[in-house]
């Protein structure tokens, strides 16, 4: 009898490390949260015991290995454990290279913390499955990975709102499976690598409030599924690619704030573009006549440049102008009736040469 309980107490001991994660995973996991410090809420208070699959917060196994395949630890998170506390969550340290040692990793969200510093870890780009890479709203700094190319898997790339310095790697133009981009609001600087139009999946491409300095590169006119990019506050000079206004899905390209020169292509007009800010660069010349039924733009701002010339009347045939900033320009002329100018306000208009009609005074 006692040999039959032997045997069935190894069998279950068996069958619950059998379910359980490596220790291998567990130790990783461990030597990460060693090197972060979270002090309102105790998130990591759940890590304990030998099974890192069950009940360790923002930990996440493969049904079927049991090895660790995401962690997603979310500061502003909709969790009972920040309702609660109706605050959102505050974290120091650095994200440790331990956390390459989860070789099976998909998923790492590591994101809105505030306090994080330190480098990406360059391990980081050994990680073979990895798909979502979201570390947005901490401190960190440093470069992104030079070989963060090998990541042939990856689909997101979110580094935003942090203090990112150096450039763009080239071999980012490699990350074939990505289709959101977000590197917001760093310090990143350099130029947009040459062949940046390989990423032929990319549907967003989030570039605002860098150091970001010389030419869009017009290979980006290739990412047929690009429908948003933004590249606004930036250093970005030379002419603007009349290619973008041929994109198929384009519908949101953010300039402003650039150093952007010569004339507005055509293209950009009487495209599938809906929302377009070309404000505060130095463009010149005439805004082309060419607005028609294919026209429909929720907001265009042309503010802040040397535009010159008058008013062009096919406005009036575009399908939809919701907004309309043509302010602190060259322009000079009469405003032209109708729609949509019968709704826009004077400000649309003011600081110009020598404008003239509703909403500004009468010619």
């Amino acid at each position: 009898m006692g040999a039959f309980i032997y045997i069935v107490a190894m069998l279950l001991a068996f069958i619950a490390a059998g379910n359980s994660c490596p220790p291998s995973d567990r130790a990783a996991l461990l030597a990460f949260k060693a090197a972060l410090h979270e002090p309102y809420f105790d998130i990591f208070k759940s890590w304990t015991g030998n099974d890192c699959c069950h009940g360790w917060y923002g930990v996440h196994c493969d049904p079927t290995t049991r090895q660790v395949a995401d962690i997603n630890l979310r500061g502003e998170s909709e969790d009972p454990i920040f309702e609660k506390a109706h605050r959102t969550g505050f974290m120091t340290g650095s994200i440790s290279p331990a956390i390459c040692k989860l070789e099976r990793l998909s998923g790492i969200t590591i994101a809105d913390w505030k306090g994080i510093t330190g480098t990406i870890p360059t391990c980081i780009s050994s990680l073979p499955f990895l798909r979502i890479l979201d570390l947005i709203g901490n401190k960190l700094s440093g470069e992104i990975p030079i070989d963060i190319g090998k990541l042939s898997r990856l689909t997101v790339l979110n580094i935003a709102d942090n203090q990112i310095t150096g450039r763009m790697p080239r071999s980012m133009a490699n990350l074939s499976s990505l289709m959101h981009l977000d590197l917001r609001n760093n310090r990143i600087s350099g130029t947009i690598p040459i062949n940046f139009g390989k990423l032929r999946m990319l549907s967003r491409a989030l570039l605002s409030r860098n150091q970001i300095y010389g030419q869009i590169p017009s290979s980006i006119s290739y990412i047929y599924r690009l429908s948003d990019l933004d590249l606004s506050l930036n250093k970005l000079s030379g002419p603007i690619p009349a290619s973008l206004g041929k994109m198929a899905v384009l519908a949101t390209l953010n300039l402003d704030g650039n150093l952007m020169t010569g004339t507005l292509p055509a293209t950009l007009l009487n495209s599938s573009i809906s929302i377009l800010n070309l404000s505060r660069n130095a463009l010149e010349g005439n805004i082309p006549d060419v607005f028609g039924p294919r026209s429909y733009f929720t907001a265009i701002d042309l503010s802040y440049n040397r535009l010159k010339g008058t008013i062009p009347k096919s406005i009036s045939e575009a399908s939809y102008v919701g907004h309309l900033d043509l302010s602190h320009n060259h322009l000079c002329g009469a405003i032209p009736a109708g729609s949509p100018f019968d709704h826009l306000e004077a400000s649309s208009f003011t600081y110009n040469d020598c404008l003239c009609g509703k909403p500004l005074r009468a010619c």
